[in-house]
Order: C-alpha cells, then sequence, then structure tokens
C-alpha cells in the first residue's frame, strides 16, 4: 500500500513533466516524508490511513493494542508534519480520548522524542513504536494526566480498572469517556 503513494507521485510528475515541464518542487519536508512513509514497518497492531491521498504531511494512525492495560482499545492518533520536518519533530494528537498517563484529555502527548530528545534522524517509525510503547507501559515519571499517573503509582489494580472503564465508555472521576473498544 505504501508503495502505491511512491507510484501515484511518480505518474503525476511525469504528468506534469508532459505538460511543459511546469512542475512544482517537493519540498525537503515532503521528500523525507515521502521516504519515511515508503521506509515505514507498521507492528500488526497499527495502521496508517490518509484522508487526502495527496497530502502526505498530515495522517493518521490507528493503534490496536494486543497486549497490556490498553488490549482490545483503538486509538487515533492525528499526524501533522510541518515545514521544518525532520529539523522539528512532527505534531501528534490522541484523537481518541483515554485515560492514560501520558496523554492530556485534550489528546496532547507526553512522548520525549515529540519534544526535547528529537533529532533528524528520527522517523515516523521511531514515533509509532515510540506511541506503541507508552500503551505497553505508560510513564507515570512523566505525567501530563497527573491524576492518572498517581493511580497508576499507587495502585495498579485501581489504575487498570479505570482504563477498563475508560475505554469501555463510562466515567471515571468527573470525565466522560467514549467507548474506544475495538
Amino acid at each position: 500500500m505504501i508503495k502505491l503513494f511512491s507510484l501515484k507521485q511518480q505518474k503525476k510528475d511525469g504528468d506534469q513533466s508532459a505538460r511543459g515541464g511546469q512542475q512544482k518542487k517537493a519540498s525537503a519536508a515532503q521528500l523525507r516524508i515521502q521516504k519515511d512513509i515508503n521506509e515505514l514497518t507498521l507492528p500488526k497492531t497499527c495502521a496508517v490511513e490518509f484522508p487526502d491521498s495527496d497530502d502526505l504531511l498530515n495522517f493518521k494512525l490507528i493503534m490496536s493494542p494486543d497486549e497490556g492495560f490498553y488490549r482490545d482499545g483503538r486509538f487515533v492518533f492525528n499526524f501533522r508534519v510541518g515545514s521544518n520536518y525532520p529539523h522539528e519533530p512532527p505534531k501528534v494528537k490522541c484523537g481518541t480520548q483515554v485515560y492514560h498517563p501520558n496523554i492530556d484529555l485534550d489528546g496532547n502527548v507526553c512522548l520525549n522524542i515529540l519534544r526535547e530528545d528529537w533529532n533528524p534522524v528520527l522517523t515516523i517509525n521511531s514515533v509509532v513504536y515510540g506511541l506503541q510503547f507508552l500503551f505497553l507501559e505508560p510513564n507515570p515519571e512523566d505525567p501530563l494526566n497527573k491524576e492518572a499517573a498517581d493511580v497508576l503509582q499507587s495502585n495498579r489494580r485501581q489504575f487498570e480498572y479505570n482504563v477498563k472503564k475508560a475505554m469501555r465508555g463510562g466515567c471515571v472521576g468527573e470525565t466522560f469517556f467514549e467507548c474506544c473498544l475495538k
């Protein structure tokens, strides 16, 4: 499926060349994201969707963990790749409200490689595996959702109960979560 995009781009480039050579030059970010996508090796628990097949800079990652606290959930992450990529990390937001110590209720994600530890040699693949790891091993030491982190540290059984309740669609504390089971 990923190769389809590069074939489609080649055909599009060929069509533009045939029309008199008026070809829009791809930006460095576009070239790099195309390379990253072509080399993407997704785990079986993940899939990528491109709402606009002509726009590789905005896409969705669907993650469905098959183990851990979040097993059987379906979580959608929205990726926005800026014009300074790979010198700046992609913007990643969780579009699924989730009870997680490293994801706040607005969908902001606390992952070190999306902030201070980003460097241009990292790829979209690195981010996908980082997100997958957050779902397998939530990190209460660096929380965005302090309440979830406190519960994880003090009472793992209660944390697991809260996660399952939120994923089924229910209230945890004052917050209502929509069902996100696959």
